[in-house]
């Protein structure tokens, strides 16, 4: 090996050398700054929500699960229970500390698992996105993955119109969702719903959509129309932020889905 060989050689070890240094140092001070504490789980209220030492009520941050009487309420908080009841689990706090309702907003790590992100791989969750963080796109990636497998709250529906109704269009500006029934049959929307990433849903009342006929779902507290439903009471319910649009048959399986 001559001198330039050499040199070129000992320039590429010493890049390596830093390169390798600074993803481990850098890994280290991100751990450092991280605001986190380790509690024990003293009681699942559901799928979302945990209370641990004194009495403090933890909002599993990123996720929003079902609701009381909706379909994977119980399924949601038993998966919490089976994982995490009794343990001492990593809060790992977000950038917001608190919500609306005074709940400590954060992610639970248990057995080197993010609890928040396993709630949507299983289907029991979907990405309820607050600020963007380290773990969005993981969030993201999981609802796609259970997309993938099909589990429960990604249960594709069987519903004969399910390949027939399409979304149209979604416009944040004037809150204004339009779907398109692409068959040439009618097809009873009766009880479907479309949901945000919250908990804001729209129920679809005796409502036949017409074959290649469209209708337009709108936020406000007008009277309907045959081709214009009013979700009412409502000031607004799609986010410039970023959102997601779920449609459900009346089984409450998923028909499609889009990110806002």
């Amino acid at each position: 090996m001559n001198k330039r060989q050499q040199i070129i050689l000992l320039t590429f070890l010493i890049f390596l050398l830093f390169v390798i240094n600074y993803r481990t140092i850098d890994g280290k001070i991100t751990e450092f700054l991280k605001d986190y504490e380790y509690k024990v789980v003293e009681r699942i209220i559901d799928g979302d929500t945990i209370v641990v030492e004194n009495n403090t009520h933890i909002r599993l941050l990123g996720i929003n699960t079902p609701e009381k009487g909706e379909k994977y309420y119980n399924e949601a908080g038993n998966f919490l229970k089976e994982l995490i009841s009794n343990k001492t689990i990593r809060i790992e706090y977000g950038k917001e500390r608190y919500d609306k309702y005074k709940r400590t907003l954060a992610y639970v790590i248990f057995d080197g698992k993010n609890i928040n992100i396993e709630q949507i791989r299983n289907g029991f969750a979907n990405a309820y996105i607050y600020d963007n963080d380290e773990y969005t796109n993981e969030l993201r990636n999981a609802w796609k993955e259970c997309i993938a497998s099909g589990k429960n709250l990604c249960e594709k529906s069987n519903d004969e119109c399910a390949t027939c109704v399409e979304l149209k269009s979604i416009d944040v500006k004037s809150q204004k969702v339009v779907l398109h029934n692409n068959c040439n049959f009618n097809c009873e929307l009766t009880n479907w719903e479309i949901k945000d990433e919250g908990r804001k849903k729209f129920v679809f009342q005796i409502f036949i959509l017409k074959e290649n006929a469209e209708v337009s779902i709108i936020v406000g507290n007008k009277t309907d129309t045959d081709e214009i439903l009013y979700w009412k009471d409502k000031d607004y319910v799609w986010t410039a932020g970023g959102d997601t649009l779920f449609l459900r048959d009346r089984e409450g399986k998923l028909v499609l889905w889009k990110r806002v």
